[in-house]
């Protein structure tokens, strides 16, 4: 499965995404990890040595290369494919390949960037033989880049608050417009039951996964301990969005 999670900044993406990648470990699966946010914490969260990775947007150097950037001329295709063996981390069944964003404010054009960028996402997502999950930049601009436009499964992860599911309709809308039809909202951050019930009042659509609010994930990210062993019932809730997404490959 190729799975892109998504959804307005601090509603729980990357935790989200390091609990789905540690399920599907746990089932044996081979897993692509790939953090395309512009302040990536998966490899912390995935409890794998974070401090000498460098995001392959902040690579100026490298990026201005491949893209062949000759003033406002550039390579629209450039050329990627030796970059995810020198530039992805291994551990066991998980590999993981940290892009980054390019920062866009007050920054100029950045078009032959994001070209290496979009050409390196779109060759990692077209590979076979391991799940790949994608913990994507927050809100819905790499929607209408359509950079995802190849996965299986839009997750889109709300908190039970009126902004988180504002953002989720604007991506519901992009992801409709790329005709992706497998979009699930996913509940982060739940107390009780009418949580559940207002997010499913404003989405229309009962949510294809929840997880419970957790005091142990919350102390886990501030040590900068792996989330997916500070509570068990978080990854529990991960298989069974697991086994609910397989049922509608």
């Amino acid at each position: 499965m190729k799975i892109a999670i998504c959804g307005k900044g601090g509603v729980g993406k990357s935790t989200i995404s390091a609990l789905v990648v540690q399920a599907l470990l746990d089932r044996g699966r081979k897993v692509l990890a790939i953090d395309a946010d512009p302040s990536p914490h998966l490899a912390r969260l995935l409890g794998l040595n974070h401090k000498n990775i460098t995001p392959i947007a902040a690579m100026k150097d490298l990026l201005q290369e491949r893209s062949q950037r000759n003033g406002p001329f550039y390579n629209m295709n450039p050329r990627v494919g030796d970059l995810p063996e020198k530039f992805m981390k291994r551990q066991g069944n998980l590999s993981l390949m940290v892009l980054g964003a390019i920062p866009q404010g007050g920054a100029g054009c950045a078009c032959a960037e994001n070209a290496v960028l979009r050409n390196l996402l779109n060759s990692l997502l077209l590979s076979k033989g391991e799940d790949i999950v994608l913990d994507m930049e927050a809100g819905v601009e790499h929607l209408g880049r359509g950079t995802i436009a190849s996965v299986d499964h839009i997750l889109v992860v709300v908190q039970p608050y009126r902004g988180s599911l504002e953002t989720a309709e604007k991506i519901e809308k992009l992801a409709g417009d790329l005709k992706i039809r497998s979009l699930h909202v996913v509940a982060n951050n739940i107390h009780d039951q009418a949580d559940l019930d207002f997010i499913k009042k404003i989405c229309g659509v009962e949510p294809s996964g929840a997880f419970r609010y957790s005091p142990g994930a919350r102390s886990a990210e501030r040590e900068g301990l792996p989330v997916a062993g500070a509570d068990k019932e978080l990854l529990d809730s991960a298989g069974e969005l697991i086994e609910s997404l397989e049922s509608n490959t």
